[in-house]
């Protein structure tokens, strides 16, 4: 696996409405030791122009890591929404149904899906709005989140629309950009490794705070100095700057760098719990085990 891939891209995710985002950051890195760097630099991100650049842009063989959820709890009811007669099978078909029924959303929205009558049913939304499908307590979690928690990670039900740290939107959103990848870039695991070529996954960056010698509460870094040094640990060069650092930069920085020293681990790539049926229906985080 040392030499599948030649670049490393992490793109830090929003769900939030509106455009453009703060909260997106873009970081590529190259083989070697080199600082990964950000993409437009200062550049206020629209989700649309994130898949833009990675449908015209992307180099050529590179690991691209997302962090967000690419599907929804389903091994644990046997569907993504039981109870629902139009339910999809797969992670494809999620994706597919989400970008249909928020067709007229801007901005790859995701208003139209979570209002939807039945999906909303599934999901603890604002205003104390709780779908009487939602399950209670922190919601319903994937195989592989449950294998993050096992970790030390604090993983978030991607049903749970409430909360500074909800990953609901943000995973949704995140679908209908799935959707809309040509086939040339497949979603490991919904689809399998190519031999070549680039690829898209998702990613955890607490992970990579992880393997950096951080804690799961200390995983935001708000400095160059925090992020250089938790870059260091990964032998990578250091980021240029000093003074405080946008964590959602940070993030897509360190992540990068950690796709680098990973992506050639065999392990990663087969956990023991990711079946066939998980990859198809629930997907994976990269770097869960």
């Amino acid at each position: 696996m040392s030499a599948r891939f030649r670049h490393f891209a992490a793109i830090d995710w929003s769900g939030a409405a509106g455009e453009r985002h703060r909260g997106i950051a873009v970081a590529l890195c190259g083989e070697g030791r080199g600082a990964p760097e950000l993409v437009r630099p200062g550049h206020r991100w629209a989700r649309a122009e994130v898949l833009d650049w990675l449908v015209s842009d992307l180099p050529d063989d590179t690991l691209v890591g997302f962090d967000m959820g690419i599907s929804l709890a389903h091994a644990d009811a046997g569907a993504f929404f039981p109870g629902w007669a139009e339910s999809p099978a797969d992670a494809r078909a999620l994706w597919a149904m989400v970008d249909a029924l928020c067709a007229a959303d801007p901005h790859l929205g995701v208003t139209s899906f979570v209002d939807h009558p039945q999906a909303a049913r599934h999901f603890r939304r604002h205003g104390a709005r709780e779908g009487d499908c939602f399950g209670g307590g922190r919601g319903r979690f994937r195989v592989t989140e449950r294998a993050q928690e096992a970790m030390g990670c604090k993983p978030y039900s991607n049903f749970n629309l409430v909360g500074a740290a909800q990953v609901g939107k943000s995973s949704l959103s995140g679908m209908r950009l799935l959707n809309r990848l040509p086939a040339r870039l497949p979603v490991w695991p919904v689809d399998p490794l190519p031999a070549s070529g680039s690829v898209v996954t998702e990613i955890y960056t607490t992970l990579a705070a992880l393997a950096a010698g951080r804690s799961a509460g200390r995983s935001k870094m708000r400095s160059f100095a925090e992020l250089n040094a938790a870059l260091a640990a990964l032998a990578s060069a250091s980021v240029p700057g000093e003074g405080p650092l946008a964590d959602h930069a940070s993030d897509a920085l360190l992540t990068a760098a950690w796709l680098r020293t990973t992506a050639h681990d065999a392990a990663l790539w087969s956990p023991p719990a990711l079946t066939a049926e998980i990859a198809r229906t629930e997907g994976w985080t990269f770097g869960a085990r």
